[in-house]
């Protein structure tokens, strides 16, 4: 539109100054034609024929005529009459009033993107928080936000600022104890030689480190418990502050067991009948060793498994990445990226074999 009038004001103008020449009789016979043609397209088109202007027509005739009184222009020969010039004139005025006196920020100004990033943060590590709890805690953060802020933060998002309090799921008690809990479960295998034999193995969720207990063509009472008290042991010398051990209902862990576990402070928490997910970590571990080492591994006997399964506790807790803990090992922290690229370009690396080649772990050489 800008473009237009521009346009429109340039040309006119040339046409203005062709005018000066002219004498005051050629202007009255070329204003005297004009009104002629004006009224052969009256005759021809009608007095109600609706022409239609463009903004920018509206605003060059509303700033040519406006000058002119009322009176005079009632006289001039107009396709429009001339209360619509002078209502385009108005309108002109008034949007351009609007365009200046139009705040630079209307309304509340808007927030922070990091508070409302640290919002959704403060909901999603806190399922049970509403907004009002929000804002408190944003207000002991020493950040200044309207509860209202809050509550539409979080009604954008699709999230309810005010979730009915429900009670804590078997997730929940998982995450939040997760520092607090031990696992354990038996494992079935059968070696070459027909026998069938349990392993017994307990991990620790929060670092995702492995104890293999032992294993036994014979699970009795008297070997479980045995096992028991060398993992309590153990964990008493690594400062391991247990508090529950989530197991089956297997009849191969005995009463005592438990007992044994009380006096070290451990509570023995029992998963649901056929709810395996309940112990969904230790169950994932089971999956893992037999994947990993169990299925591609030829088993002689039970010095065999044993063995094998000492050198895959060892590369499980030392070598092998976890997602869980950012691909870092349960007693590995993830080295620093190399950032120089001549180390990069010269890599060195080097390959360890565990049972034969089953296992895998790699290094740089030194």
């Amino acid at each position: 539109m800008l473009l237009r009038l521009a346009y429109l004001t340039v040309t006119n103008a040339f046409a203005a100054l062709r005018l000066l020449p002219m004498s005051d009789r050629d202007k009255d016979v070329e204003i005297l034609a004009l009104r002629h043609q004006m009224m052969v397209l009256e005759r021809q088109l009608g007095v109600d024929v609706r022409v239609r202007f463009a903004p920018e027509d509206r605003l060059f005739l509303a700033a040519l005529l406006t000058s002119l009184p009322r009176a005079v222009l009632r006289r001039f020969r107009l396709v429009v009459r001339p209360d619509t010039i002078l209502r385009w004139q108005r309108e002109y005025v008034k949007q351009r009033h609007a365009r200046t006196c139009r705040p630079k920020r209307p309304g509340r100004p808007p927030t922070v993107r990091s508070i409302r990033a640290l919002v959704l943060r403060l909901v999603r590590e806190n399922p049970s928080w509403g907004y009002r709890r929000v804002h408190g805690e944003l207000t002991t953060l020493g950040l200044k936000v309207a509860p209202s802020t809050v509550w539409e933060i979080l009604r954008q998002e699709g999230i309810d600022p005010a979730p009915e309090r429900v009670p804590t799921s078997w997730a929940d008690f998982l995450r939040s104890q997760a520092n607090a809990l031990l696992a354990c479960d038996f494992i079935e295998t059968v070696t070459l030689n027909g026998q069938r034999h349990y392993i017994l193995a307990v991990i620790e969720p929060a670092t995702r480190r492995i104890h293999v207990l032992g294993t036994t063509a014979h699970p009795t009472a008297a070997w479980v418990t045995q096992a028991i008290r060398n993992l309590v042991m153990d964990l008493e010398d690594a400062r391991c502050r247990a508090r529950f051990l989530i197991r089956d209902r297997d009849g191969k862990f005995p009463v005592l067991m438990d007992e044994i576990l009380a006096e070290a402070g451990i509570h023995t928490v029992l998963t649901g009948i056929r709810m395996p997910r309940m112990n969904s970590i230790m169950e994932r571990w089971v999956q893992t060793c037999r994947r990993e080492l169990l299925d591609r591994c030829l088993l002689w006997n039970e010095r065999h498994l044993r063995h094998a399964l000492g050198e895959y506790e060892k590369f499980y807790n030392e070598h092998r990445a976890h997602q869980a803990l950012g691909q870092a090992a349960p007693l590995r922290a993830v080295p620093d990226p190399i950032t120089e690229p001549a180390r990069i370009i010269d890599l060195n690396i080097r390959r360890h074999d565990r049972l034969g080649g089953i296992l895998r772990e790699y290094s740089h050489a030194a």
